[in-house]
């Protein structure tokens, strides 16, 4: 890894000691500039698990990835950059009310003063770090996240946008796990047509003002507020997009 071309990947010119205030600027800049997308899954390429692949991927190649390349590829740089880190295994929530399998989402616990769980391969979710602290309100860009005990083992990051009702995001353990933990559901997960991920294309990516998604043939826009959706009229079309607002060139 070259770490001053991984920086300049997500916008920072320097690089600066491993404290909060630059965890919170690396966080905050990986997510404004590298987006969530399953676009190799719908090209037929592998996603194999392998720091060098993610770091080629995203950084020399300009592209996303969704969670195990995207969290992956941050936890190698947190690491190179002196960070305390590790990988840690989620599982989401899903619409039965249940969570996923174990392995179903990557995430990164980075040790400091405190413990902070650190995500920037979940698609529309915190921009900035959250405190590992049961039952805090933690505020950020118009949402509010906790973290609480879900049971013994796990604990359970929620959402509100409201400040009031809460929803659950997923839940996890702090246990270190490895990357080829992971190699099942990443499998699992490009492969099954259970999975979102195998059933549309989506490339997204926040924005200072708000958010930018390719969901299939539609173009959807949140600014300030307002969300604007545009149904694109072909896959040329589509990749003009991609180009437009990601810089991405398949």
């Amino acid at each position: 890894m070259e770490i001053k071309k991984y920086l300049s990947r997500i916008g920072i010119n320097s690089q600066q000691n491993p404290n909060l205030q630059t965890l919170i600027a690396l966080h905050k800049s990986h997510i404004l500039n590298v987006p969530f997308e399953n676009l190799d899954i719908h090209l037929g390429r592998e996603i194999i698990l392998d720091f060098e692949k993610f770091y080629t991927k995203i950084v020399i190649n300009n592209r996303g990835g969704f969670c195990y390349e995207l969290n992956g590829s941050f936890f190698s740089l947190l690491t190179n950059l002196g960070y305390n880190g590790k990988m840690i295994s989620a599982r989401v929530a899903n619409s039965k009310g249940d969570f996923g399998k174990e392995f179903d989402h990557m995430a990164i616990i980075v040790k400091l003063d405190d413990e902070w769980l650190v995500d920037v391969g979940f698609g529309d979710s915190f921009i900035e770090p959250l405190k590992i602290e049961l039952e805090l309100t933690q505020k950020q860009y118009g949402r509010t996240y906790k973290i609480i005990k879900h049971d013994e083992d796990y604990f359970k990051l929620m959402r509100s946008l409201d400040g009031n009702k809460f929803e659950d995001q997923y839940i996890f353990t702090l246990k270190e796990r490895a990357l080829n933990d992971f190699n099942e559901m990443c499998i699992y997960n490009q492969t099954s047509p259970q999975t979102s991920f195998t059933q549309k294309r989506i490339c997204t990516m926040a924005t200072e003002d708000g958010r930018v998604t390719l969901s299939d043939l539609k173009l959807i826009i949140n600014k300030d507020g307002v969300k604007t959706e545009t149904q694109l009229k072909d896959e040329e079309e589509f990749n003009l997009n991609l180009r437009k607002y990601f810089k991405i060139y398949l």
